[in-house]
């Protein structure tokens, strides 16, 4: 990869309850000008010095960062969406020509292809190269920036994983320039691809035909690892498009990352045999990790919404490789003994129960008010004949 030039002019930090946010403003080799950018650190970014975090290149700073951050704020205390580092991008005055297209042929213009190759071969690579970034990118446009990140997907190998268009102005020939991109070839990539579209009730009614037009063609598509997602906000106000877009965005993008839901239980796990439902909950931490760089451990209500299975299905035969899923993952669990001890206990075999019960309790924290509940595990078997 070409060289590029990324000058460091000015940098400023700010910094609320841990978060910090760098503005700096760039000289860039591809646009031979400067830019505005701002660079979000979440709260953990430096407690944490294992993790890694998903990145989010968000177009129309001045409009959308703030915005944006918030939201990522709000689901990750929430714990439906991993901390992430944003960056925007301030386009106030130079949104038309970054993001523009040809009238004619509806392609990139000269100073938008220029745009487009400062966000692909700098600005990206810049920001993995100096901070803590996850494979997992999210790209984020409004309006014309909307249809500009749309050519993205005309890259062989992917770089985002997450588009959200805001309303966007499309081009004329947009369908036929997504046509021409191969989005098929995205099925033989081990990895998972979303696309957000919203619409605004305060459009034109031409412009909002575009857009159905365009959301029901992209979710024509039947590629198991592309997830599309329309919303055409016939009755939100026009002031909240954006903020309630941005969310339901985040929820679909992020969904993996979530805890088991009901819906998830009862459409995709309930009728699994024991040796599936542990596959399942296993993959399930190893793609959040793999994705988001966040190893979170896995949760405990998530273990106990498949307890039943393993428990109730098969005469409890999988609870020791229930235990042993848990202990190979995170080795400092004290649950993956009670599995295993239960397994044991299951089977009368109540001196081997009775170590793993042992083991178990003594990785917990004596102040951890789960603690004497798990100590009755080894009195229970302490006075038994074995």
């Amino acid at each position: 990869m070409r060289t590029f030039l990324l000058l460091l002019i000015l940098s400023s930090f700010s910094s609320i309850f841990g978060q910090k946010t760098i503005h700096k403003i760039y000289n860039s080799f591809e646009l031979n000008d400067t830019r505005n950018i701002s660079i979000y650190l979440p709260k953990s970014y430096d407690k944490d010095s294992i993790s890694n975090f998903p990145l989010a290149i968000v177009l129309d700073g001045h409009k959308l960062f703030d915005l944006y951050v918030g939201t990522s704020n709000y689901y990750s205390y929430q714990d439906d969406a991993p901390e992430q580092i944003v960056v925007g991008i301030d386009m106030e005055n130079t949104r038309i020509n970054d993001a523009g297209y040809n009238i004619t042929t509806s392609s990139l213009t000269k100073d938008s292809e220029q745009f487009y190759r400062f966000i692909r071969d700098e600005l990206i690579p810049y920001v993995e190269t100096n901070y803590k970034t996850s494979p997992f990118i999210t790209i984020v446009g409004e309006n014309v920036t909307a249809n500009f990140i749309t050519h993205f997907l005309k890259e062989k190998y992917p770089i985002f994983n997450a588009y959200i268009c805001l309303n966007p102005s499309l081009s004329q020939d947009i369908i036929s320039q997504i046509q021409s991109y191969k989005i098929e070839d995205l099925e033989s990539e081990d990895n998972t691809f979303y696309f957000y579209i919203s619409g605004n009730p305060n459009n034109s009614e031409k412009k909002n035909k575009k857009i159905k037009n365009f959301g029901d063609f992209m979710k024509s598509f039947e590629v198991s690892n592309f997830n599309v997602v329309f919303d055409e906000f016939l009755t939100s106000p026009s002031s909240s498009v954006l903020g309630e877009g941005i969310s339901r965005a985040f929820a679909k993008v992020f969904e993996i990352y979530k805890g088991i839901t009901t819906e998830e239980f009862e459409n995709k796990i309930k009728h699994l045999s024991p040796p599936d439902a542990i596959a399942y909950l296993e993959i399930k931490y190893l793609d959040i990790e793999f994705l988001f760089g966040s190893n979170i451990g896995i949760r405990k209500a998530d273990v106990f919404a498949i307890e039943d299975i393993i428990i109730d299905k098969e005469n409890g035969d999988y609870l020791i490789d229930f235990g042993k899923m848990i202990l190979k993952l995170y080795p400092s669990s004290e649950m993956g003994h009670y599995y295993i001890g239960k397994y044991y206990e299951t089977g009368k075999d109540y001196k081997s129960a009775l170590r793993q019960y042992r083991l178990g309790y003594g990785k917990m924290n004596p102040e951890d008010p789960n603690a004497n509940l798990f100590y009755q595990n080894i009195e229970r078997l302490v006075n038994r004949r074995y």
